[in-house]
């Protein structure tokens, strides 16, 4: 099969690889659909992932398709059924999951190889984290499952409720999801982002306040003015800049909560007023991953129609242009995803 096999920094060939084989409980799923991610680029720009690819390695973890084998006795699923796999499953038995915390799972199985024409799912998780798609679901809605489940992961633990205001910073895919999902929740929503592009499509997916950082020089008071001073109660970072950690603390309201959804690069520090914290009792989260519930909660959300492809997903290409499609998301941050068709 051809497949993209990471070498490196920068260093991506879509050359032919054997077939992966299977062992007892794996399914080999045919790739329909595999969606770029930030990770994966961040992932080619460094040439590693520290917990889930050691080059050299096929990668990408956004994925829909079909089932064409079984390994041995893999019931769940039949060859010729549409399927969305997450790109992990807990082991159910650690200290983490007893907790019901399985994205912090000790012995998280993780698993990647989208971009190629075959991916081999592994039996843990064929049995706890692969879904049937829905007949009316397309496959690029399907492969919208796995960051969403993230995002929506990350939303429930700010507390949002309907009423609040919410401000959202960093407005590329992550972003644009957390805007749609909190409007869905019926927040009122501030959206914060660089490009004209990116504030309209926030606009077109419900945000209520638009703020641009290329003409605001100080958001945060921009925010406070639009709060009656106080600041709104969810704050989310969905850039991964310490700088815009600290906006997000500065916006939020006494007894607020700020989730830190993007990850900062490697040996960041950040250096947050304790006082403002302690005496305006804010609430600091950070979000990592998902759990096999809400990957579940997320393909209901794409069923019922209330997410879509097309609001997150601007290109199709063929898998032999994965290089080129890499470079411009690097040099292009925040844009839109690519549907890499295998």
């Amino acid at each position: 099969m051809m497949a993209a096999v990471l070498y490196g920094k920068e260093h991506l060939q879509v050359e032919p690889v054997a077939v992966p084989t299977l062992e007892k409980g794996d399914i080999l799923v045919r790739v329909k659909v595999a969606l770029t991610c930030g990770t994966d680029v961040k992932v080619f720009r460094r040439g590693y992932h520290a917990r889930m690819i050691v080059p050299p390695a096929v990668f990408g973890h956004e994925l829909a398709g079909d089932v064409v084998a079984r390994g041995g006795e893999a019931g769940r699923f039949a060859v010729g059924q549409r399927v969305v796999a997450a790109n992990s499953a807990p082991c159910d038995a650690c200290y983490f999951c007893r907790r019901g915390q399985e994205n912090l799972c000790e012995d998280l199985l993780f698993n990647n190889g989208a971009y190629a024409e075959y991916i081999r799912i592994p039996k843990r998780i064929v049995e706890r984290n692969t879904y049937e798609i829905p007949t009316h679901v397309s496959y690029q809605d399907a492969a919208l499952v796995e960051p969403l489940a993230c995002v929506l992961r990350g939303l429930e633990e700010t507390g949002l409720q309907a009423g609040d205001t919410i401000s959202i910073i960093g407005l590329g895919p992550i972003g644009l999801m957390f805007v749609r999902l909190a409007k869905l929740r019926g927040a009122r929503v501030i959206a914060i982002g660089r490009r004209k592009t990116q504030l309209d499509r926030a606009e077109a997916a419900g945000a209520d306040e638009l703020i641009s950082t290329e003409k605001v020089s100080r958001p945060v008071e921009l925010v406070r003015s639009l709060t009656e001073g106080r600041g709104t109660d969810v704050a989310i970072e969905a850039v991964g800049n310490p700088e815009t950690w600290h906006w997000a603390v500065d916006m939020v309201r006494r007894g607020g909560s700020v989730n830190f959804f993007g990850g900062c690069p490697n040996d960041s520090k950040v250096s947050l007023d304790t006082s403002l914290l302690h005496y305006s009792e804010i609430t600091c989260k950070a979000s990592f991953h998902h759990t096999p519930a809400h990957i579940q909660k997320a393909l209901d959300i794409v069923s019922a129609g209330d997410i879509s492809a097309r609001d997150f997903v601007n290109r199709e290409e063929p898998l032999s242009n994965l290089l080129e499609v890499m470079r411009h998301l690097m040099s292009h941050n925040g844009h839109l995803k690519t549907a890499i068709l295998p």
